[in-house]
């Protein structure tokens, strides 16, 4: 297990020097973030990054993500160049030395919240979806206000892209990402880079828009587009865990079984009764409706041995800062991790 931390770059209020101090920290997970969508990361921006990295005494191993052009997704003509690119930078990354790659196949956004700060009985606040507030928006001819869309689109620009992942398919979302898998993964495999996809989160269909990316059924169809060790998952234990439909611990064992699971996002959520949404907790077992015990024992049974990360924490003790990903609750989560990871070891 090579514990992760996910770092924004620069701007980032938790440093380097926040990350480094946290126990069995390996390396960072970073992006270049100052480049538009679908066009190729400059060599120059990826050696600054792994100076930055390395020079905390932190690997420089983990992108997350090189996001997937929506032209790619919805199989437009203009598709070739975009995924050219995207191979690309597949091989800029990996010349610095990267080793996994997370990325998503998600329609229009990455991830869907309806409120970022719920105040917690305990006075943390946390990322929680409400279904009874999801329903409450039109994306196609009211407010778009619920957060995780992607703030580069303007409201008509969205409201478009909106419409004509409306008219497609699963299948046919399926076919474009076949498309898109058979040319990338021969470039990772080439250059030795585990390419991670992530589940869609939340993991069910959102206004109608296809999802895909779900559950064992289809994550099992996702392995077979390509079935080549390059191509395989971000295990995300709050994505997959919001639904009670997923057996997450179950997963964690047959996909690390299977050598598919190089990266894994471990957070607790609280699935909330009658079907009304979930709530991201602390990382601890009790605090939500997972057995992180459990997933973590099932990945160590079965060979895990990639990187792992504490994903979205809430925000205590005062903190202020980018929703999810302040320092203090994440780096509990990765003290969490760790004592699981060395009490499960030593057991053996």
């Amino acid at each position: 297990m090579k514990l992760s931390f996910r770092w924004y770059g620069e701007d980032d209020k938790v440093t380097l020097e926040n990350i480094r101090q946290i126990p069995n920290i390996y390396s960072v997970v970073t992006a270049v973030y100052d480049v538009p969508v679908g066009q190729v990361w400059s060599r120059e921006s990826i050696a600054r990054l792994k100076k930055l990295t390395e020079s905390n005494g932190l690997a420089f191993e983990v992108i997350e993500s090189i996001p997937v052009h929506e032209d790619i997704k919805l199989g437009k003509p203009t598709r070739d160049k975009y995924i050219e690119n995207y191979c690309e930078n597949i091989r800029r990354v990996a010349e610095a030395g990267v080793r996994c790659i997370c990325y998503n196949f998600m329609p229009v956004f990455d991830w869907t919240r309806t409120q970022l700060d719920h105040k917690l009985p305990d006075g943390s606040t946390t990322l929680v979806y409400y279904r009874e507030q999801v329903k409450k928006v039109d994306p196609v001819e009211g407010d778009l206000t619920l957060p995780g869309w992607d703030a580069s689109y303007t409201r008509d620009e969205l409201r478009n892209v909106v419409a004509e992942y409306k008219q497609m398919t699963e299948e046919e979302l399926w076919a474009n990402l076949k498309y898109f898998l058979e040319r990338i993964i021969p470039v990772a495999a080439e250059c030795n880079v585990n390419m991670a996809i992530h589940e869609d989160d939340p993991c069910w269909s959102i206004f109608g828009l296809p999802r895909i990316i779900t559950d064992e059924k289809n994550l099992d169809r996702f392995l077979s587009l390509v079935d080549d060790s390059h191509n395989g998952i971000t295990l995300c234990t709050g994505s997959l865990g919001c639904s009670c439909k997923n057996d997450v611990v179950h997963m964690a064992e047959k996909y690390a079984k299977m050598g598919r699971i190089h990266f894994v996002h471990m957070r607790n959520v609280k699935i909330l009764d009658n079907n009304r949404g979930f709530e991201e907790r602390a990382h601890y077992s009790p605090c939500g409706s997972l057995d992180m015990y459990a997933i973590a024992k099932a990945l160590y049974d079965n060979g895990f041995e990639g990187y792992i990360r504490p994903d979205h924490g809430r925000m205590i003790w005062g903190e202020t800062g980018r929703s999810g990903y302040g320092l203090y609750d994440r780096a509990l989560g990765a003290a969490y991790i760790n004592g699981l990871w060395e009490a499960i070891s030593k057991s053996k």
